[in-house]
């Protein structure tokens, strides 16, 4: 307690010398040190930014780290840290099983929910323990979190699953200062707040009471690791200096309220008990107090001799991890054993991809609202539950926070999940678990951790009027917005096979998040040209998709490049035959497949060759694919021609005004046209 007190004072003074960045203290919190001896590094651990104490005291038990350095080397932002290798101040290391977070609105708590299902769900799937056999998941916030939508969701998702008798050795710790930076939590709610969750059983006491907290946090340790379920700790603390560095709070506590949190400071107050109990005499806890003061000082100074980060490549390298190409291929095409099939819709595709991952990897899952015995809306898993049974394929409320932190939780239990999300504007409710949770763990952590998942989005438009906006989500701006994150759209059965056993390889080679985004209107599509002319279908084929490579439709056309994705490549190939027809035009056709990151060297060479550029974008004008490949072209092939075609800046409307605002097939040829009028005759 008295280390973490003093790297406290360390991390104002490396800041007030312009060394340190991050004061957020620990001051007033330090009775999280209990859970810090009665918790292992065999119990993974989430924790709330205030856990100095919790994390020197896991220490303790490996003699081989300085906690007091490691804390240091973070505080300056070295490359040495440990845990986030100076990419940002967190509280983690791999050795402790403390996962590094940066949350200060309880958005790890989804994951933690996840994490303590999937442990249970791991023993019961046969696989040996990643944790300890008894281990129980910690996660700990602060007081103003629990008003957050994030954590109402995930402490709801924990109530909902032990509500049906499942077990969830999920421990939850909220050190409760009363106050969010100035605003302060009216009394006596989160008392209520924290009382009123079913099934999740509630301890309290006062942080400051050091005897008091070990005995009521050793109740709710046990009874987690017992029982199998989840509790509540409440942990009522003090908070001894402003929220962080930059706040003032004598402009709104009064000396007397401050002076009344001094009074329960949980240092002072341990070394009074010391006293009282005869176990430490005065001068003994003043030396105590000396040493750490001189470790602290010490950690500080050595610190700020330690290298700093000095390139790009190294900050991005946790989010840029590529395999080999061959180490890929061989993942993707490892003991496949081909389904003799007739051609397959996309839909039907899908699904035997997916019933081929869950044959070939045994700690694979499948879940989402829907997705069991009723296949989803669209009937796309039909049939999986029966050939994986209820503890691979499974339904989840309806709830996409909780799906996503499942897959997070799952992940981190060394599950390969597989989530589905029912429709893209669905998403929309819970993407900070992806930009904030999933793509952030291996950046927070160089690597000690990461958690690869593949997220399945039933999206995009063209259903013929069908659902408006909600269930017609033309928007990947937000996905491909997000650093690291893999993001591919299959349009045809054989894409299908091939994109999703390389999405599944770098899953298990580079430990990457995927996206995949299924267009809906594709999935039951037939006929290509002309009724019944079956020019969609597709059969099945033992290839895997190399990783950010294009695909090519009449590679010998030289007239015009259409550029495309998705309903885009079906209504490209259409126009495409018509201009052929018609006019006489040569059509090259680009499926990009890979939307994050895009096939831009594909995209460069092929507009090398033909000249001429038109970039179909079935999404918004604004913000998607054909902006980045509008820039690729002038930044590299200035003397290309080019245009685009996308839909409007627009939601999509109900019934026949869809088609005013989305791309056409006749938008397609105009640009065309247009476009070649000035070619070489």
């Amino acid at each position: 307690m008295l280390l973490a007190r003093h790297m406290d004072v360390a991390a104002h003074e490396l800041r007030q010398a312009g060394q340190g960045h991050y004061t957020i203290c620990s001051s007033g919190h330090e009775g999280n040190v209990v859970l810090g001896r009665l918790t292992a590094a065999g119990d993974p651990a989430l924790l709330h930014y205030r856990s100095a104490a919790l994390q020197i005291e896991r220490a303790r038990s490996k003699p081989h780290l300085d906690a007091a350095l490691d804390i240091a080397l973070s505080l300056v932002a070295s490359s040495e840290d440990p845990i986030s290798g100076g990419r940002h101040k967190v509280f983690g290391h791999a050795e402790l099983g403390i996962l590094p977070q940066t949350s200060t609105i309880a958005s790890h708590l989804p994951r933690a929910v996840g994490l303590a299902l999937a442990i249970e769900r791991r023993a019961r799937m046969g696989l040996p323990p990643l944790y300890a056999r008894d281990a129980i998941v910690l996660t700990s916030f602060g007081d103003a979190s629990i008003n957050h939508s994030t954590w109402l969701g995930a402490l709801n998702t924990a109530s909902w699953i032990l509500h049906q008798k499942l077990t969830l050795p999920l421990l939850c710790v909220c050190e409760d200062n009363g106050l969010g930076i100035s605003v302060r939590t009216p009394e006596g709610w989160t008392d209520a707040r924290l009382n009123a969750l079913p099934h999740i059983r509630y301890f309290a006491c006062d942080g400051w009471d050091l005897a008091r907290t070990y005995a009521t946090a050793r109740a709710a340790v046990e009874y987690c690791r017992s029982s199998r379920r989840a509790a509540m700790l409440h942990l009522r603390c003090v908070r001894l200096l402003g929220h962080a560095g930059t706040d003032v709070d004598t402009s709104y506590r009064s000396p007397a309220e401050i002076g009344a949190a001094e009074a329960r400071d949980p240092v002072l107050c341990a070394a009074l008990d010391l006293l009282s109990a005869g176990a430490l005499e005065q001068s003994e806890i003043l030396d105590l107090d000396a040493a750490a003061r001189t470790r602290a000082e010490g950690a500080a100074a050595f610190a700020c001799t330690r290298p700093k980060l000095q390139a790009a490549h190294e900050i991005v390298a946790p989010i840029a991890r590529r395999a080999p190409a061959a180490e890929i291929q061989a993942e993707a095409t490892r003991e496949l054993a081909l389904d003799p099939e007739r051609a397959s819709t996309l839909g039907h595709a899908i699904n035997r991809v997916l019933a081929e991952a869950l044959d070939r990897y045994p700690e694979a899952l499948i879940f989402g609202e829907d997705v069991a015995k009723k296949g989803g809306v669209y009937g796309i898993t039909k049939g999986l539950l029966t050939h994986a049974g209820p503890k691979r394929v499974f339904n989840t409320l309806l709830d996409e926070q909780s799906i996503l932190g499942f897959a997070l939780g799952a992940a981190s239990a060394g599950l390969l999940p597989i989530a589905e999300i029912q429709y893209l504007a669905y998403l929309h409710n819970a993407e900070d678990q992806l930009r904030g949770e999933a793509a952030t763990l291996s950046f927070f952590s160089s690597g000690a951790y990461d958690n690869p998942l593949l997220v399945r989005i039933a999206g995009l438009a063209y259903q013929k009027g069908f659902g408006g906006h909600f269930h017609n989500d033309n928007s990947l701006a937000v996905l491909r917005d997000i650093p690291g994150l893999v993001v591919f759209v299959p349009a045809r059965a054989d894409d299908a096979f091939e994109l999703y056993r390389t999405a599944l390889a770098l899953c298990r080679r580079e430990r990457r998040v995927v996206v995949a985004v299924e267009p809906i209107a594709l999935y039951h599509t037939r006929d290509l040209y002309q009724p019944s002319d079956g020019g969609w279908l597709a059969s099945p084929s033992g290839a895997c998709a190399e990783f950010g490579r294009a695909r090519v439709y009449h590679p010998e056309a030289r007239d015009l490049l259409i550029v495309t994705y998705g309903n885009g490549l079906f209504m490209s190939l259409r126009a495409a035959r018509e201009l052929g027809t018609s006019a006489g035009i040569g059509v090259r056709v680009l499926d990009l497949r890979w939307l994050a990151p895009l096939p831009l060297d594909d995209v460069l060479e092929h507009a090398r060759e033909v000249g001429r550029v038109l970039v179909v974008d079935e999404c918004r004008r604004s913000g998607n694919v054909s902006e980045a490949l509008g820039t690729a072209l002038f930044e590299n092939l200035p003397e290309t021609r080019f245009a685009r075609v996308t839909s409007a800046d627009s939601f999509v409307p109900l019934g026949s005004a869809a088609n005013l605002v989305l791309v056409s097939e006749a938008d397609i040829v105009r640009a065309a046209l247009d476009l070649t009028r000035a070619r070489v005759t």
